[in-house]
């Protein structure tokens, strides 16, 4: 059995994600970067004209012994709005819209099976998450990797990341890692 798998994921700013996915049981490391664009090599300035077809993302290598992909997925859309067609918040742009990059045909199985069970329960606004096949994946520039752990006062973390973060432990109490 594989002692880790990775997921790659957009919802909005990755700062958000990664500062969750940080505090999860079984992950190993998380990444911000960028992917699902035509430009080769992209920063973050080109990503943010929304104009490179890429996504702010995070890639998060697990095991999937202590966390499932499925549990990963529903980190996911527990702590962003996965009913917002390229928008998080005041993060407006095809650059923050929600995607599943999936690695293999069991991980689009369990995303598959996830929006449809949302879906289910959503209402009058469906799940507009996209499901796509992975490819390659940019990391960010320094600065951006574990943003929210190096800059808590700053007032997008303040604001918007530390609600997240706060939801993630009281929601999956039961998930967070052990100091």
């Amino acid at each position: 059995m594989a002692t880790s798998e990775t997921a790659t994921l957009g919802g909005g700013c990755f700062w958000c994600l990664e500062a969750v996915y940080d505090e999860m049981q079984g992950v190993l490391s998380v990444e911000s970067g960028y992917m699902g664009g035509h430009v080769p090599n992209p920063d973050y300035h080109t990503v943010c004209t929304g104009r490179s077809g890429h996504v702010e993302v995070v890639q998060v290598t697990f095991d999937p012994a202590i966390a499932s992909y499925r549990d990963i997925l529903e980190v996911f859309f527990a702590i962003h709005d996965p009913t917002s067609l390229d928008r998080q918040g005041n993060d407006s742009g095809p650059q923050y819209r929600s995607v599943i990059f999936y690695h293999d045909d069991g991980q689009r199985a369990v995303a598959e099976e996830i929006v449809r069970e949302l879906n289910d329960d959503s209402g009058p606004r469906p799940i507009v998450t996209e499901l796509r096949p992975a490819t390659t994946f940019y990391i960010a520039e320094d600065y951006h990797q574990e943003y929210f752990s190096n800059n808590p006062n700053q007032p997008y973390c303040a604001y918007v990341v530390s609600p997240k973060v706060k939801k993630f432990r009281e929601k999956f109490a039961a998930r967070l890692r052990q100091s």
